[in-house]
């Protein structure tokens, strides 16, 4: 039967690779990789580097999957979200169908970690569903960019006995938050931070964490906020696409 394996590459850094995946990088015979498009190739040849790097064996393939469109005008976010998930199985139904032979091993190779607001596993499971294909897969888990911010600031996430909330920068602008001292903020393209429900909180900001750009700001966020915005869209009209992540902390700053 097909074997697919979805491997964590770490949050930029090819330091990053675990022992357990690059073992699985050298059982694999194709690697599939979601184009995005020219606004993120920098990622796409992050990852072929990291093949390159790391593969013993060059007689593996790569093939491009050409990621549909998400309509991000529409009212419904859950809706359109799942519309796109659909399409975008229906492509990876019709490569692994079409790329992997029935005793071949393939790959997605995914960004930090694929258990944390990746879409991935996701996606294989509304392939399997489908049931026009038949694969068993595995996961290899990655550095995140949670943890990788919070070295690069060199900081715990939490306080002592302190819980942790991982959340979207949509949920903390729409009041859904979860009640802990410690919120780490992904996939923020408002700067949601300034409706931070905390009075007076801290924030850890990292871009590009773990790849050469890398950029770290942290202070109050009444104090670094327009410093924050401002390095941000220069970075995003510079590169063409940003990566950001923030760690928000009620009360006193770290020592």
């Amino acid at each position: 039967m097909r074997k697919l394996y979805v491997i964590g590459l770490g949050s930029g850094n090819p330091d990053h690779m675990t022992v357990q995946a690059i073992k699985a990088l050298n059982d694999v015979d194709v690697f599939f990789l979601i184009d995005k498009g020219p606004a993120a190739s920098e990622l796409a040849v992050a990852r072929e580097e990291i093949c390159r790097r790391f593969i013993e064996n060059p007689d593996y393939r790569i093939v491009r999957v050409r990621d549909p469109e998400r309509n991000r005008q529409s009212a419904d976010y859950k809706l359109a979200v799942d519309e796109w998930h659909r399409a975008r199985a229906a492509a990876v139904e019709s490569v692994i169908r079409d790329e992997l032979g029935s005793d071949e091993r393939g790959a997605f190779l995914v960004w930090g970690d694929p258990t944390i607001y990746d879409s991935t596993i996701r996606i294989l499971q509304h392939v399997l569903a489908r049931g026009t294909v038949e694969f068993d897969y595995e996961v290899i888990p990655g550095i995140s960019s949670i943890q990788a911010l919070a070295a690069a600031h060199r900081i715990p996430l939490n306080g002592i006995g302190e819980a942790v909330h991982i959340t979207t920068g949509r949920n903390l602008t729409q009041g859904r938050t979860g009640l802990s001292e410690n919120t780490v903020v992904m996939l923020d393209a408002e700067n949601s931070f300034r409706s931070a429900p905390a009075a007076d909180p801290y924030i850890y900001w990292g871009a590009y964490v773990g790849m050469p750009d890398e950029t770290l700001i942290a202070g109050r966020v009444a104090e670094v906020a327009n410093r924050i915005e401002t390095v941000r869209k220069r970075m995003r009209d510079e590169k063409g696409w940003i990566m950001d992540i923030y760690l928000l902390k009620d009360g006193k700053a770290e020592e």
